[in-house]
């Protein structure tokens, strides 16, 4: 029986597309985006055969974007977004200037009007959420303070593209003169769009601060994971949704300021394993449904004006940006690694430019350019931000102004032959690291959470901030002179994917897991651990050793022995 159901389709077609087009670009060592984006293509409206609904992708692609941005502000805090608002708002400001006349004089040079120039200089400025995001995290950077700063410019990148979505209807009248009081209309909507955002933030700071941190450790208290879970996912869905339909800020801001709410409690580390499935597979249809966009036509039809507007992206926007943060007395690497990040545009591009015809400000010959030259970049960007992490740049802890001086910070100083390596410094990797310090081995700690490597430090132990998947985080935490990993994380996939890199690296190496599955322990085996810890069979095992060991004992001796 035939079933018309267009949701179902697309979520499919998407995923399976997504899927083999990912699977070929890993194998070729080239970005699984670049699959992704070429998947949602060859299910778009634009290919002959099987045509994927592009309204329902993109906006499932919007659930993405909130996953993506709440999982970022779960391991933001405010003290991390005001530390760099001196760089991020006057950078981001001035880049979107720069990158809105260079919009503006291709528009120009290609017979359109002044009003047209502006809002396809705008889309030109904005960069893309997922993009930055997703570069930022495959090269172990969000922690850093190149990631901050790019984190930090983006929010002050949406907040100047929601007053130009708002902005757009009333320019649209003064340019038209079918409004006499446009000029009042604009003043009386920027300042309630200032006024909106400046409510919505204050809600967050002083009830979401006490309400959300209060309903998590309730749903936890339950002991349900089922319902912890699903608190996550309603807090970041509904914060978002609430924000952009009550106080007209964009979905991607409101989700990153829940996350960053929720990133100041202890069960922060916990909210970000439990969304990070939903998060993967939402993110992955939002370039598929970016690549359904992707209309081969304009390359024949406009090439040269496809070219230019792909040089102000790659090149006169990277170019401004790596200017800007240098004037600013950053460091070389990092002004490479803002601009390489902003080299790409996306979702508020599309939005613009659909809002730009609408409203008669932008002819669909600029919407074409938009969406072709946004697709090329974000399949540019990954090489380009690989190709800049191969020459040399490095995540820095410390980004800041040099002060005077160009030199780089002395290299770290390594960890003693025969040293213990523990990957992961929750619960599990502080009472390894306490027991094992205690009888005096020497440690090193790899942790992707800067908050768990301060206090990792604070105890006087050897940290590193990165994710012990990639090899370069391994190389710094002294892999190759360790005597023994101990993994003490508790997603599986991801402890194998290190236990194989680390055997790799050190075949001499004793690798120590935990699991929590029999299939987590045959799969931590085949990828080289020596030895695994099951949980449960642990716990059990513990338990009934303390019964037979008070079997003699009297009830207050069995009570003492369970609880030490």
């Amino acid at each position: 029986m035939h079933h018309d159901a267009p949701l179902i389709a697309t979520i499919v077609a998407g995923l399976v597309a997504a899927f083999i087009a990912g699977t070929v670009a890993h194998r070729l060592k080239i970005s699984p985006i670049a699959g992704y984006l070429l998947a949602g293509a060859f299910v778009g409206p634009s290919m002959p055969g099987f045509a994927a609904h592009p309204e329902i992708a993109s906006q499932l692609a919007e659930i993405g974007v909130i996953l993506l941005m709440f999982g970022v502000g779960l391991h933001f805090s405010l003290r991390d977004l005001l530390s760099v608002k001196k760089i991020a708002v006057p950078g981001a400001l001035i880049q979107i200037v720069v990158a809105t006349l260079f919009g503006m004089a291709l528009a120009w040079a290609l017979g359109w009007r002044a009003g047209q120039g502006l809002v396809f200089g705008l889309a030109l400025s904005v960069a893309s959420t997922v993009v930055l995001v997703r570069a930022l995290q495959v090269h172990n950077l969000v922690q850093t303070d190149q990631g901050r700063i790019a984190v930090g410019w983006l929010v002050v990148e949406d907040l100047v593209m929601v007053l130009a979505l708002v902005l757009l209807p009333s320019v649209a009248a003064i340019l038209s003169g079918t409004s006499a009081n446009a000029g009042a209309a604009a003043a009386s909507a920027v300042t309630t769009t200032l006024m909106k955002v400046a409510g919505f933030i204050a809600l967050m700071l002083l009830v979401g601060r006490r309400a959300m941190p209060a309903i998590l450790h309730w749903v936890a208290d339950t002991g349900s994971r089922e319902l912890f879970r699903l608190a996550v996912l309603a807090i970041a869905l509904g914060v978002a949704f609430g924000a952009a339909l009550v106080f007209d800020v964009s979905f991607a801001l409101g989700a990153f300021f829940a996350g960053m709410i929720l990133g100041e409690t202890q069960l922060s580390r916990l909210a970000t394993e439990e969304i990070l499935p939903f998060r993967d597979a939402f993110s992955v249809l939002f370039f598929v449904s970016a690549g359904m966009l992707f209309d081969p036509a304009v390359i024949l039809n406009q090439p040269i004006a496809l070219l230019a507007t792909l040089a102000i992206i790659l090149v006169g926007k990277s170019a401004a940006a790596y200017a800007i943060v240098r004037s600013f007395g950053y460091r070389d690497q990092t002004a490479i690694t803002i601009s390489a990040s902003l080299a790409q545009i996306g979702e508020f591009s599309f939005i613009l430019a659909g809002l730009g015809v609408s409203a008669g400000l932008l002819p669909p010959q600029g919407r074409d350019l938009i969406l072709a030259a946004a697709i090329i970049s974000i399949f540019l960007n990954p090489l380009l931000f690989s190709f800049v992490t191969r020459q040399g740049v490095r995540p820095l802890r410390h980004a800041g102004p040099a002060e005077g001086s160009s030199e780089e910070p002395a290299p770290e100083q390594g960890p003693p032959p025969g040293h213990v390596i523990i990957v992961g410094y929750g619960r599990v990797g502080r009472f390894i690291a306490a027991t094992l310090g205690a009888s005096g081995y020497a440690l090193s700690i790899v942790e992707d959470s800067r908050e768990a490597v301060q206090a990792a430090q604070a105890e006087g132990l050897r940290a590193v901030q990165g994710n012990a998947t990639e090899a370069s985080i391994l190389t710094r935490a002294g892999i190759t002179g360790a005597s023994t990993l101990l993994i003490a994380i508790p997603e599986g996939f991801e402890a194998a994917i290190i236990a194989k890199r680390a055997r790799a690296m050190n075949p001499d190496l004793r690798i120590i897991a935990r699991a929590h599955s029999e299939a987590e322990v045959d799969h931590l085996k085949a990828m080289g651990a020596d030895a695994i810890v099951l949980a449960e069979k642990a716990a059990a095992a513990k338990m009934a050793a303390l019964v037979s060991e008070a079997e003699s004992e009297d009830v207050d001796g069995l009570a003492h022995l369970v609880e030490s």
